[in-house]
């Protein structure tokens, strides 16, 4: 486990990455000086500085700092203490200068969740082999502080479950859809020119950025290395106005929910599209907001809910990671010693759960017969059915099953692609109870 590595007089930053997040950190120092010295103990000073360009104008005074044009070059020197990591990206500059960071002997913080996602057990044991912290609020939904909450103040609860909202732009695109009566392609683009997208949108409503997320708290929750590849994943891109309105006239929302629990089977980690009931905490979020809740054997239940970006939120999640150095407060990365991480099995949720299926059938006797058998075959049954009103040949048709596994689903669902009187691919939504 890390130690607590004396800093003395003043803590010294080296800052990588003056996007969005590194000019909100920027701006905090700078305003708050005398509160951070007050709060830590110590005096906390940038001091060193990094980012692509060095003439863009970010509306700092940034004169005062030295700048360095190669992140590891600042990752190294010998005048800092911490290193702060706003790069970005799961490997390249942003994993070379924290390893370099570490291996000197500086304290990092950052708010790169695709770099621990992916690297996280090997860095969590190059910084305790070298009594320094790997500190990620940032990392995980802005400005909530969920990692010290879930890795300190419920350590003494064994987690029976995290479940939340972990992106605020999916968040968005659903919560706009359902206030606007608009359908997804619309609603994307109103997003994209607002710049609530990332570069690679599909990082955003392909589920990845939430993944990244589930991954490491799931890490902490259950003392297991993190294991992003073991998330099982799916995107909000099938979700149409159709489902929102339906679901809705059903009393339930549609969220891209993060799952993760852990049984004697293995650990479950899911991010997909969920319906949760409207008047859950969850099914309450709306716009750009996240909300995680965790439940433990001791506390019960615990909602969490705040911004999940911004420069504010995210910054603030920074500095409250460096203020915790600064009064040499360093922990373990995930929670436990990293040597003590044991290695995830993954398995698919064996809960059995009602599910939410549209289908789009041929419009002839018999269709929805053909159906009912694949479904009967796989010992899924009915709950509800409802058709709605068409034209041409595609006749629409919502079933609310009764509570089945997701292998019986599956089983279902094969056969149903196989059948004739199936036109489009089947949608199926899974129903939480939060």
């Amino acid at each position: 486990m890390p130690g607590n590595k004396d800093l003395q007089g003043t803590l010294r930053i080296g800052l990588a990455g003056l996007g969005t997040v590194g000019r909100g950190v920027v701006r905090i120092l700078q305003k708050n000086q005398n509160l951070l010295q007050a709060r830590a103990g110590k005096r906390i000073e940038l001091v060193a500085v990094s980012a692509r360009s060095r003439n863009k104008d970010r509306g700092l005074e940034l004169e005062r700092y030295s700048w360095v044009d190669d992140p590891v070059e600042l990752a190294t020197r010998p005048d800092i203490d911490i290193y702060v990591e706003l790069i970005g990206g799961e490997g390249g500059v942003a994993l070379a200068s924290v390893a370099a960071a570490i291996s000197h002997g500086k304290h990092v913080v950052t708010a790169n969740k695709a770099l621990l996602a992916v690297h996280g057990q090997m860095l969590a044991e190059a910084a305790e082999s070298k009594c320094v912290g790997l500190r990620f609020e940032a990392a995980v939904a802005g400005g909530i502080p969920v990692v010290k909450a879930l890795g300190e103040s419920l350590a003494g609860n064994r987690i029976t479950r995290v479940v939340g909202v972990l992106n605020g732009t999916c968040n968005y695109i659903l919560t706009q859809m359902e206030r606007e009566d608009a359908s997804y392609s619309k609603v994307f683009s109103e997003a994209q020119g607002l710049g609530y997208l990332e570069a690679d949108p599909t990082l955003d409503v392909g589920g990845i950025d939430a993944s990244h997320k589930l991954a490491l708290l799931a890490s902490i929750a259950y003392g297991t290395q993190v294991d992003f590849a073991g998330v099982d994943i799916q995107g909000i891109e099938r979700i149409s106005l159709r489902d929102i309105e339906q679901t809705r006239d059903m009393g339930y929302r549609v969220k891209l929910l993060c799952v993760t629990r852990q049984s004697e089977d293995g650990l479950e980690q899911r991010t997909q599209p969920c319906l949760v009931p409207c008047n859950s905490p969850i099914g309450m979020i709306e716009g750009a907001m996240n909300i995680i809740v965790l439940e433990g054997d001791s506390v019960g239940q615990v909602s969490l809910q705040g911004s999940g970006a911004g420069e504010g939120p995210t910054s603030s999640a920074v500095m409250g990671d460096i203020v915790d150095i600064a009064r040499g407060h360093v922990v373990s990365t995930f929670g436990q010693p990293a040597s003590s991480l044991v290695s995830a099995r993954p398995v698919r949720s064996a809960v059995p759960v009602p599910y939410y299926l549209r289908l789009s059938l041929v419009d002839r006797p018999g269709a929805f017969a053909e159906i009912a058998l694949a479904l009967a075959s796989a010992e899924v049954s009915i709950d509800r059915i409802r058709q709605y009103s068409h034209e041409g040949e595609a006749a629409p048709v919502i079933i609310v099953t009764h509570e089945t596994t997701r292998t019986r689903l599956d089983g279902a669902l094969d056969e149903i692609r196989k059948s004739s009187v199936c036109l489009d691919e089947p949608v199926f939504i899974r129903i939480e109870e939060i």
